[in-house]
């Protein structure tokens, strides 16, 4: 499989979860006397998991791409919420995900959630190979910031 095939794959792949995880039957009713607080909780999520990809999509500018293989003319982008984390588009989808998961019930939504989690890790990895064949400074600043989850200190 080339390249570009096993990219568009990730690509699809994702897209599937995402509407699987919005689309599977609901049931917050197994959280008991917790439903209305985890769902209030979930709908934060899913706000602020949107909003950190948003400004993801800002900040990587034309260098944008839904696809793991790096744009031709990108640029490396390693300042602003790229410092604090290398895939903060992946960490909103995850934030986003979790609020579903909190908001509309264990299950099947957990099974699907932890499936993108497996899935955007596979990914990332994949776009990390890319990345460190292209921008030669990549290895030193994956060594020092998080994959997925930020840090949120100095």
């Amino acid at each position: 499989m080339n390249i570009n095939t096993r990219a568009a794959s990730y690509v699809l792949m994702q897209f599937i979860l995402l509407a699987l995880l919005i689309l599977a039957p609901r049931d917050a009713s197994l959280y008991g006397d917790l439903r209305v607080p985890l769902s209030i909780l979930g709908l934060v999520l899913i706000a602020a998991g949107m909003a950190v990809i948003l400004y993801s999509f800002f900040a990587l500018g034309r260098s944008l791409t839904a696809s793991p293989v790096p744009k031709e003319d990108g640029q490396l982008i390693t300042s602003g919420l790229y410092a604090r984390v290398r895939h903060p588009i992946y960490f909103g989808l995850l934030l986003a995900a979790f609020g579903v998961v909190l908001d509309a019930g264990p299950w099947p939504q957990l099974a699907i959630f932890l499936l993108l989690l497996v899935l955007l890790n596979i990914k990332a990895g994949f776009e990390e190979q890319l990345l460190a064949k292209r921008y030669p400074e990549y290895g030193e600043y994956a060594k020092k910031t998080p994959r997925f989850f930020p840090r949120l200190g100095t």
